[in-house]
């Protein structure tokens, strides 16, 4: 009986040595399986490799192409000028001071029109090109003198038979008659009223009078006694200076016209860009902005978009605040590198760049003045429809032949060799080589992607 609890509990233990032995044998089986049908996905990855690649196409068009810059501008007047009245104080007073202000920022003024009073004294504007840069003083001769008669004559006050450029006797009636209009009295020359102490004319006469008393004096010798030849020969002589003196004196007095009263503007009616100028306050280094002519648009340019820009090229002027766009022409560009006036945003760098000048072919509303807009330039164009492609379309061989590849509707590949022509946003004119075929609507590639 023995026995037999001995075979029992031997043939238990080989039943779980069989049953251990059979795990081991699937687990192994399951690991097999899991390294040749299982993957992680770095492993996954690596073993699929790149994706097939495949072209990308655009088609041939038939188009006019243009080449465009677009930058930025600021319109404004063909001339600006600001109002600096800087000018000796009147008597009494240790600064100049704003005494009136006659004009509004946006109004248009006529010349001859005075718009600020400084310390009791005008500010008015006339006719003219040149800026004005010194006193207009009886004597003086030179363009700003001949620019002031034709500016006088313009307002009605003529200069009478005075030479132009010279500011004679006429001139000096004219801008006294230009004063009694405006409601002031001039500026005497000698800084003295004539009349008054100090007149240098007044002191000139009174020379001719003395000399003529003592001359006077030698011709009436007592009788009896022999006149002095040579005290009257002196006499004359003395007399001869002393009206020499005074008609040097007459020639450099008289009304005259101070630097500091008169801005010159091309012309009229023209415009107050901003008035700065409060009743009261000293006269700073500007009273006011004022402008005059057509309304342009200038703006600035890159070195590398200087070389594409030429007068007379189109241009489409956008102004974003109102929505408008208008035609205008290029109407200069420089030739040396300039520091952008205030609100130009061109392509230069380093602040500077080339000033180009556009002016609108019809005249700007006045409303633009001032503003900030962006300009689009026709830099060049193919005058009519052509083939263009995209840039990216043209490849150039070891021939050094430019070419492009088309791709069929079958999906074979193509080379006609091609001359490219004017370029512009991005694509460029071809023209194919002789015995070559390319025609509106082929698919050229342009690149490949994944």
């Amino acid at each position: 009986m023995s026995e037999a609890r001995e075979q029992t509990g031997l043939s238990r233990r080989k039943r779980a040595v069989a049953a251990v032995a059979g795990g081991a044998v699937v687990l192994a089986g399951a690991a097999l399986w899991t390294s040749a049908f299982v993957k992680s996905p770095a492993q996954a990855a690596a073993d699929a490799g790149p994706p097939a690649r495949d072209v990308l196409t655009a088609p041939v068009e038939r188009r006019v192409l243009t080449d465009t810059v677009v930058t930025r501008g600021t319109v404004s007047a063909s001339q600006t000028a600001d109002l600096s009245p800087v000018g000796a104080a009147v008597d009494g007073s240790t600064a100049p001071v704003v005494t009136k202000v006659m004009v509004r920022s946006g109004q248009t003024f006529p010349a001859g029109r005075v718009l600020v009073e400084v310390s009791g004294r005008p500010v008015f504007a006339l006719p003219g090109a040149l800026p004005v840069y010194r006193d207009l003083k009886p004597g003086s001769h030179g363009d700003d003198v001949r620019q002031l008669q034709k500016a006088l004559a313009s307002v009605g006050h003529s200069t009478g038979s005075d030479p132009s450029g010279t500011y004679g006797p006429g001139t000096k009636q004219a801008v006294a008659g230009l004063y009694a209009a405006i409601g002031y009295e001039p500026v005497p020359a000698s800084g003295v009223a004539e009349g008054t102490d100090g007149d240098p004319v007044d002191a000139a006469r009174d020379g001719v009078k003395q000399a003529r008393r003592q001359l006077d004096g030698l011709l009436r010798a007592e009788p009896g006694k022999k006149q002095d030849a040579d005290a009257i020969r002196y006499a004359r002589e003395d007399l001869a200076e002393a009206r020499t003196r005074l008609g040097q004196a007459e020639a450099k007095s008289g009304p005259m016209v101070p630097a500091s009263e008169v801005v010159f503007l091309s012309g009229f009616p023209a415009r107050v860009d901003s008035m700065t100028a409060k009743v009261g306050r000293e006269v700073g280094e500007k009273l006011a902005t004022v402008s005059a002519g057509r309304l342009v648009v200038k703006g600035s340019l890159g070195a590398q978009e200087k070389d594409l820009i030429r007068p007379g090229q189109k241009v489409e002027v956008l102004s974003e605040a109102y929505g408008d766009k208008v035609t205008a022409t290029v109407a200069s560009v420089a030739d040396v590198l300039t520091a952008p006036e205030s609100g130009d945003e061109g392509a230069a760098t380093d602040g500077q760049g080339y000033a180009v000048v556009v002016k609108p072919e019809a005249p700007l509303p006045a409303r633009f003045a001032g503003q900030d807009v962006r300009l689009t330039i026709e830099a060049a164009t193919s005058g009519k429809k052509v083939l263009v492609v995209p840039v990216s379309a043209l490849s150039a061989g070891a021939d050094s032949r430019t070419s492009v590849t088309v791709l069929t509707a079958s999906g074979e590949r193509r080379r006609v060799e091609v001359r490219a022509g004017t370029s512009g946003d991005g694509f460029t004119e071809v023209v194919p080589a002789e015995g070559a075929r390319l025609a509106a609507g082929d698919k050229v590639i342009v690149g490949v992607t994944r």
